[in-house]
This record gives C-alpha cells, structure tokens and sequence, in this order.
C-alpha cells in the first residue's frame, strides 16, 4: 500500500505568507493579481473597473470600499504547481498596526511592497520592524515601474541603508514611465515584454543567453538597452548575490521589480515565494516551542473577525495551524476556558469563496464559526497542553466617550463593542466608579471604523466624546500592593473585558509620575493573552 504522507510532508508544500506595505503602494493590487495568476479569482481587471466592482477581492468592509483602504486582514488561499499558498492580505494604514502585528505572528514570510517613486514610507519601516522582531523572511517587489519613478540604485541603496538589510537583485525594469519596454530576469535571464494598447504582459517572454544576447537588439530601443545592460551589470556587481539562508535568516531580501496593475513581475514573484520562501516551522510556545511534525493537533488565533457576511450575523475566528492533521469535527481545547469544542464548519478561504475544510496541515490558515467562545490569543489543541505565545494587546493611544443617540440601544451598544473589542479593533474599559464605558484605540482611523460598524453592522447610531483620560496602563505586580493602589485611586482605576484592573491615567506624565511613586507596581503598555 502506498504511504501517506506526514502532516511535516504535506506543510512543506505551504507558503503562508503576508504583504506589507504603506498605504498606496498598490498592495491590494498586487494581492489581487497574486490571486488572478494563482487561478483564485478569474475577473481580471475589477481594479480598472468602476463603481462597486473596484474593489480587489480582500477588501470586502463598508469602509474599506468607500476609502479605498484596507483596514482588516483577509486570508486567501490559492494553489499552483503543488505548492498552496497562504496569502494575508494586512492593513497598510498605520492605526492598525495591532491587526498587522497579530497576523505577522501567522506567517513564516513576507512581501514588501515599495513605490518605485516613494521608496521605503513611514508604515514599510514600521512594518518592517516588526517583521525584524520575528525574524520574518522578506521578498521585496518594487512595485509601478511603468511610471516615471526614482533610479533603481537609489531604491536599492535605500533599502539596503535604512532597513539594515543585504539586497539581491533578481529582476530588472528596462526603462521606466513612458521609456518602460518591459522587465529583464537576471536569474533565469528572460525577457518580459508588454502587448497591447495599455502595454500590459500578456506572457510574452523571450529566452535569452544573457544581456549580451544580440536578439536583444531587435527587440528593445537602441538607447534603453545600453542603460539597461550597463545598470544591470552595475547592478549584480555592486549588490549581493542571492542566498538562501541569508534571506531565511532575515539578513538579504531579493528584490523583483514589476508593475502589479499591467501585471509584470507577478510571475516572478509567485515563483520567488515558492522556490526560496520558508515552508511552516515551529513557533514560540509554553512549555516548549512547537514544531509541524508534532503528532498533537495545534493552533492559535490570530484574529478574530464578525460580520464577514453581513447576511447571517457570522463571527470567524481565524486560527494557524501549527501542528498535527486537523479533520472537521475533531474536538480542540482552547486555552480561553479549558472546554473541548467540536469544530464542525471549519472555513478555507478561497479569495471571497469559501469552503468547508475536510481537513488542513500545518501551516494552513482555517476560519472557525463561533459566538464569542474564541478570541484573539487563544492557543486550541487536542491535550490543552500548550500555549503559543507573542500575541500582545497594546496600550491604546486614544481614550474616547461612548454616546447613544438613542438610549433605548443600550443592550445592542454592549453587544457590538463586546464584538469589536473580540476582533482587536478596539478596546473597552469598565471604570469602577461612573457607567459609561471608554474605548481605547491605538489610531483615528479606528474610531471612525468603529462608528461605521455600529451603525452598518448593528443598526447602532453613537457618537464619540472626549474621556476624561489620555492613556491606559494595565497593572500588575504583588496582590497587596496592587489591591492597595486600586483603593487609593479608584477613581482612576478600570477593568478592561477580561476584569483585569487598568488604570486610566490623564496623561503620559502622570503615569510617569505614578509609576514612581507606586515602585511595587507594574505599569504595563502592552499585555499577552
């Protein structure tokens, strides 16, 4: 008989990876396109399109179709050549950071998107930092170098300088803006060249010897050649060559150039993640880090997601498989309450299709249907014996006032923001002295996701006023003195949804300031589940 495969076997085959970038950039583009060549979505061209239909497929939210942003993680799978892919999509504007941070602990990789013309923004380095934190392995793909944009060295210097990081050159643009004549492979020198009006690839490639090969001649313009062919050589001289585990390490990341809306470098990159990218491997946790070819089923989420289908009021929480052959119906424990649940519905992602998972391997992502029972941080697995740690809530930045427009709302109020706070987009704190309830956020941009929500989702009208607090700090330390600091300062003191004592402080000074004169006392800014 012949034999099955491990479940280590069948995850060396998964890439589970996210796209970074800053806001613009063209990240849903590229996911978009990613799902396109990877046979996921079969509407090309819903970028270009207007009206509803511009929205790529991972930005499904009332807000995200109105600002054309993304403001929550999707998970989409896809499949080519035996290899699955994981691709999560991560919000790129920087009030989600928490959202970006949580599902950068799900991936063993990543993609950077860069604008040739902007070069490494704001939110990239921050993003990038976390990613440095994990040692997470990153691909950099240069993205609209169709456009008028800054020289290639610079791009490449840049990344190099600021990011602290070895660069590998592996494709390169052969001109660029109205000059743009297509995209040269130095690896497996290939020729990519446009078609068509909008000049987009339509897969035509021409096999080359090398730079030097003269049917080059006849198929680029006289003077971009000669740029091209002395940048290029420039190029693989001055920078480094590609190495495996120096990019697994996160030391070098090999740089692709492209354009994801005329579709050049997608190719490249897929391949790029398939061939070099790291398949699951084992991740922090108590007592002991965990490893794919453990035998015991394993996972945790990563994010908790409501209302996904508006239609059937559904709550997703979305769970990375760590270890062991999960089948459908199989009973998991989750860390939350210490009861066994039975997984009967567990979800694949599939762009916007989804379909019931008969089973999944580490590395896969699966999205399980509850009502509140699992929340961001839980570790689910067969013996409860374990416990995946690095998912931390952070202090919020913003402290804001709830107010009904109707009062009458008060049992739905509680109900939504017990959902939102779920999900990670929000904070809510219980002050011990006064009944109304202040949201914690770390960005603007939550608030107004938050309001939005409530009144799509809920049918909930509110408005948002000033707390009388800036900022909140969890508190730890031995139980007397903490029972003593509460007593003396309750009317600072909150508990978040947990019932975990917070203080509500005025300002950062005057947590200064308290923690001082409170030395037993731990002031924490960030907490683990």
């Amino acid at each position: 008989m012949p034999e099955h495969p491990t479940p280590a076997k069948i995850s060396s085959g998964r890439r589970t990876f996210a796209i970074i970038s800053h806001p613009d950039a063209g990240k849903t583009t590229l996911t978009e396109k990613l799902l396109l060549f990877g046979g996921a979505i079969h509407l090309a061209g819903e970028v270009k399109a207007r009206g509803a239909a511009r929205r790529a497929r991972s930005d499904w939210m009332k807000i995200e179709q109105q600002r054309g942003i993304s403001v929550t993680s999707s998970v989409m799978t896809f499949e080519r050549d035996g290899v699955t892919f994981n691709l999560l999509d991560t919000p790129g504007h920087e009030d989600f950071s928490e959202d970006t941070y949580r599902t950068l602990t799900a991936v063993d990789s990543a993609v950077m998107v860069i604008d040739a013309a902007k070069g490494i923004e704001s939110q990239t380095r921050k993003l990038f930092e976390v990613c440095r934190l994990r040692n997470v392995p990153i691909i950099t793909f240069v993205n609209k170098v169709d456009r008028e944009g800054r020289e290639m060295f610079e791009i490449l210097d840049e990344i190099a300088d600021l990011l602290a990081l070895d660069v590998a050159p592996m494709t390169w643009p052969v001109g660029m803006g109205g000059q743009f004549e297509g995209i040269y492979d130095l690896v497996d020198h290939r020729l990519l060249l446009p078609e068509g009006d909008s000049r987009e690839f339509q897969g035509k490639v021409v096999q080359t010897s090398g730079l030097d090969d003269p049917q080059l001649d006849t198929l680029i313009s006289a003077q971009t050649l000669a740029k091209v062919r002395e940048e290029a050589e420039l190029g693989l001289a001055g920078y480094a060559t590609f190495d495996g585990d120096a990019y697994r390490n996160g030391d070098l990341t090999p740089v692709y150039f492209g354009s994801a809306l005329k579709e050049f470098g997608v190719d490249s990159l897929i391949d790029a993640i398939a061939r070099h990218a790291p398949p699951p491997h084992a991740l922090p946790a108590e007592p002991a880090p965990v490893a794919p070819d453990r035998d015991e089923v394993t996972g945790f989420v990563f994010k908790v997601q409501a209302n996904m289908d508006p239609n059937h009021r559904d709550r997703i929480a979305f769970m990375r498989l760590v270890s062991g052959t999960f089948k459908r119906g199989m009973k998991l424990t989750p860390t939350g309450h210490g009861k066994p649940i039975a997984i009967h519905s567990p979800i694949m992602f599939f762009a916007q299709q989804r379909e019931l998972a008969d089973e999944a391997f580490p590395g896969d992502i699966i999205g399980i249907p509850n009502h509140g029972t699992l929340r961001v941080g839980d570790t689910l697995s067969e013996k409860a014996s374990v416990r995946f740690t690095g998912l931390p809530n952070f202090a919020p930045e913003i402290l804001r006032r709830v107010v009904l427009k109707d009062p009458t709302k008060t049992k739905q109020l509680r109900k939504a923001l017990d959902d939102l706070s779920e999900e990670g987009v929000i904070q809510v704190f219980y002050p011990d002295i006064g009944s109304n309830w202040i949201i914690g956020v770390v960005g603007q941009l939550q608030l107004d996701v938050l309001l939005s929500r409530l009144d799509a989702e809920y049918k909930v009208g509110a408005n948002l006023e000033p707390a009388p607090f800036d900022t909140a700090r969890w508190i730890g330390g031995e139980a007397g003195d903490v029972k003593e600091f509460m007593e003396l300062n309750r009317g600072a003191m909150a508990k978040d949804r947990d019932g975990d004592p917070v203080f509500l402080a005025k300002s950062a000074w005057e947590i200064g300031y308290v923690a001082e004169r409170y030395s037993k006392v731990k002031f924490m800014a960030t907490r683990e589940r």
